[in-house]
């Protein structure tokens, strides 16, 4: 088992220890017929419960089961391929699911976490993630979030030369003559290694926006003598994407930057890249119930294509997120009324753009599976004719599915937007001012009999939405 703190420093006491393995450490757990069983088992006990009715048409649902079995696995399969001893630390990138039980929940599970704004480092904080288990990464970190970062001990991946140079002028403040008194410090290379399948999440392009780009003139002996120059420099941060990035192409990212680390260090004569950070980014398979690629198979894939980062000379940090999530989230909606138009049957429920914005807006890149059931929450055994599955916005788009053969929906029926543990949600798109829904983590009991089910958030109220919208403030403009 490796350890968890990815500092070669003493970790703090309040190191998150790992879970004792059990049942659901991988496989099944996590995908498959046993996740199914348990979706369909908190489907039907969500509505005999009234957490999802008349007056509340709208909730999403966390499988805490898998979520624990997926941050199992995750630690499996590196511990497989690390030496023993070697320094990992497992961080959830927040912003796959912004909800403080969430993070927590996988701290409980080991797994630290990887902030890209001042609201996810205090999400992070407020779910007790140690600072040594926290990462900070952001293209336009102010002097303020470095200054805050630094001197609570949380990690900082610099994005660019810019920043590197606002770095420089606060070690000397937060360190002093002492270096061992900053946390540590890293700069985020873009390997430039292409593409995958949805550009917009593809990080390590000729021309993405992220790191310092290895390839262009220059820049390679650029950031060379930026780590000969900075003792305190001792990080690699490499991400080259998530959702549509083949494991191959993560793999070369990875390995090129491994290669810097050992370019710096042989230039300068000693180990001073002492962490390689490699991002996450790990793609679901958003077509049917297995998670798609899993941890172990990309955790061997890197063990073979780059041996020397598992040979303990290195501590590893990942920032999974998608991964850990996405197959352990559903939202559940009624369906208010039903119609056809052009001989095409319509649902409309109050699932739409705002709790899978992605999806109406680019359903060829991000289409969601979606699952019937009847009025008591049952799967649906009707007979089947092709429908839309429409929300609630007030746009010709905002369609959930489009298209699917479906079990012949009814008013008071449901619907299920599987695989939305992930970026759909818990993000706030406030189109037509719709109320977010309210969040709950729902766990079997061990006979099976019954369903526990815990708020993760509450729903979010109409005077809420006003205030959000500056209620308060209703005559400012009336100069």
């Amino acid at each position: 088992m490796t350890e968890r703190p990815s500092d070669p420093r003493p970790a703090p006491s309040d190191t998150p220890s790992p879970a004792a393995p059990g049942p659901a450490t991988s496989g099944p757990a996590t995908h498959g017929p046993a996740a199914v069983a348990r979706r369909n088992a908190a489907v039907r006990a969500a509505v005999a419960q009234g957490l999802v009715g008349p007056g509340d048409p709208l909730v999403a649902l966390l499988d805490v089961t898998g979520i624990r079995a997926g941050a199992r696995a995750l630690h499996t399969a590196f511990d497989q391929v690390t030496a023993p001893g070697a320094r990992v630390l497992h961080t959830f990138a927040v912003k796959a699911c912004p909800l403080v039980a969430v993070v927590r929940l996988l701290r409980d599970e080991g797994v630290g976490a990887e902030v890209a704004s001042p609201g996810e480092l205090a999400l992070a904080r407020v779910a007790g993630t140690a600072a040594a288990h926290t990462v900070l990464d952001s293209p336009a970190k102010t002097p303020a979030e470095l200054r805050e970062a630094l001197t609570l001990g949380i990690a900082v991946n610099a994005d660019g030369r810019q920043e590197l140079a606002r770095l420089d002028e606060l070690v000397d403040r937060v360190g002093g003559d002492d270096i061992r008194a900053l946390p540590p410090l890293g700069l985020r290379v873009n390997p430039q290694v292409g593409a995958g399948s949805i550009d917009a999440l593809s990080t390590a392009t000729a021309t993405a926006k992220f790191g310092v780009a290895l390839r262009d003139p220059g820049a390679r002996d650029w950031v060379v003598r930026a780590f000969l120059d900075r003792p305190w420099l001792t990080r690699l941060h490499v991400h080259t994407g998530s959702q549509g990035v083949p494991l191959e192409l993560m793999a070369e990212g990875v390995a090129q930057t491994y290669a810097l680390a050992e370019e710096v260090n042989a230039r300068a004569g000693r180990q001073q890249v002492d962490t390689v950070d490699i991002g996450g980014g790990l793609p679901v398979d958003f077509t049917s119930d297995e998670r798609g690629p899993g941890f172990e198979e990309y955790a061997r894939l890197l063990a073979h294509r780059v041996p020397g980062l598992f040979d303990g000379r290195y501590g590893l940090v990942t920032e999974f997120g998608r991964a850990l999530v996405a197959k352990h989230g559903l939202v559940l909606t009624r369906v208010e009324y039903t119609k056809s138009a052009g001989g095409r049957r319509i649902a409309v429920t109050h699932a739409g753009a705002q709790i899978a914005a992605r999806t109406v807006y680019a359903p060829e890149q991000w289409p969601l599976r979606v699952a019937s059931y009847d009025a008591q929450g049952l799967p649906s055994t009707g007979s089947v004719e092709v429908q839309d599955v429409a929300g609630p916005a007030c746009f010709a788009g905002d369609l959930l599915a489009r298209g699917r053969a479906l079990p012949l929906l009814a008013p008071g029926d449901h619907v299920a937007a599987l695989d939305t543990g992930g970026y759909a949600f818990a993000h706030p798109y406030a189109y037509n001012s719709l109320p977010r829904p309210a969040v709950h983590g729902f766990l079997i009991e061990e006979d099976g009999a019954r369903v526990r089910f815990a708020r993760v958030r509450a729903a979010q109220t109409i005077s809420e939405v006003v205030a959000e919208s500056g209620g308060a403030y209703g005559e400012g403009l009336l100069f």
